[in-house]
């Protein structure tokens, strides 16, 4: 059973945003740190926030930023991250993520935020919230850092589905145009097919389908196809938008966040090996600090997930509260971009524009 306890009361005109509250590594009381540095950078939000009311109460009020922007929506189960999606999908009703879901679905909130179990929570937005028109499999978008002006790169797929064939991969060319138009400003941005190397003749059968049918569809798309791509172009400034399957993409980012690991391990290891050393650590310090504000992934903390009838943020699972809080934000901007309802129109409108193409050259959309 849910009921709805309202902290306050003046949220009427905010963005509202549907947190999952009980999902994440590190607890409750790191959501909630999260949803106050988030509220106290931007007067333009409040919160429904799903899960235990009596663990969520207290910490609710203790953030004097929260009072009257949290309506509690109480929910008693919760998805663990060992959960199998095919296990939520049967039995998810009454969790602090289905919950979070219904209030977009319900258009009660604008968008929702979980830390929870990545394969659980795209399940059950599926159910909850349907796949857009046109839209056969939806992608998981994450920001790249890289060397563009804007300083990031958009990547999808990196894992709602580990399959994808050439019409999904020119979807989410279209999908991934929108984003970084949306979310990164560009007005025309470049598009790359990520491939084991930038020969045409590389690469599955499926690639070559889909570098042809992204390279035909980018004029009529307002988009750039620059081809193949390899996995050092996902940083560089050669493209804005790298397209993939969610198994290859997933490889790559957790492939980037343990390369990253590393080398903030032994920079750190380096500076401590002796007093030199040490001395040098103290000169470096303002630099370091501003190469790590750079390539801090907190900062960039949420996948979207594109394609559905609503927008999903995914923040990691080990998420601290400047995560959580940038997960929000990045929530904020889609919603007042009205992102969701851009998204859709491009996909329909390069659906259409592929389907009148067929016409004009008597074939049929499948290419029958």
């Amino acid at each position: 059973m849910q009921t709805s306890v309202t902290v306050g009361s003046d949220s009427a005109s905010k963005t509202v945003i549907s947190i999952d509250a009980m999902g994440g590594d590190l607890g409750v009381a790191v959501v909630v740190d999260g949803m106050a540095k988030a509220a106290g950078e931007n007067a333009g939000i409040s919160f429904i926030v799903h899960g235990d009311q009596h663990t969520l109460e207290p910490l609710i009020k203790r953030k004097q930023v929260l009072e009257g922007r949290v309506s509690i929506c109480h929910a008693e189960g919760v998805v663990d991250m060992h959960d199998r999606p095919s296990h939520v999908m049967r039995h998810g009703k009454g969790t602090s993520m289905w919950s979070a879901l219904e209030s977009v679905r319900t258009k009660e909130a604008s968008v929702a935020v979980s830390c929870g179990n990545t394969g659980a929570l795209m399940a059950l937005s599926m159910i909850r919230l349907r796949k857009a028109p046109g839209v056969k499999r939806p992608a998981i978008a994450v920001l790249w850092p890289s060397l563009n002006p804007q300083n990031f790169n958009v990547m999808l797929d990196v894992g709602a589905d580990i399959r994808a064939d050439a019409q999904d991969l020119k979807v989410f060319a279209l999908m991934g145009a929108s984003y970084a138009r949306n979310g990164l400003g560009l007005k025309r941005p470049r598009i790359g097919l990520l491939n084991v190397g930038t020969e045409e003749h590389k690469g599955r059968p499926e690639l070559h389908e889909a570098n042809d049918i992204i390279e035909e569809d980018a004029l009529l798309n307002d988009f750039e196809y620059v081809g193949f791509v390899e996995g050092g172009d996902i940083h560089s400034d050669k493209v804005d938008v790298i397209v993939t399957d969610g198994f290859t993409g997933n490889i790559a980012l957790k492939t980037g966040e343990g390369t990253s690991g590393l080398i903030t391990l032994r920079m750190r290891e380096a500076f401590k090996s002796g007093l030199l050393s040490r001395l040098s650590a103290i000169f470096a310090y303002p630099s370091l600090r501003r190469l790590q504000h750079r390539i801090d992934p907190r900062r960039v903390n949420g996948g979207v997930f594109l394609g559905l009838n609503g927008t999903v943020i995914k923040s990691h699972g080990a998420a601290d509260a400047t995560g959580v809080a940038a997960a929000i934000r990045l929530a904020q901007q889609l919603a007042q971009l009205r992102f969701t309802e851009k998204l859709a129109a491009r996909v329909a409108s390069g659906m259409q524009n592929r389907q009148d193409e067929d016409d004009t050259t008597g074939t049929s959309a499948d290419g029958s």
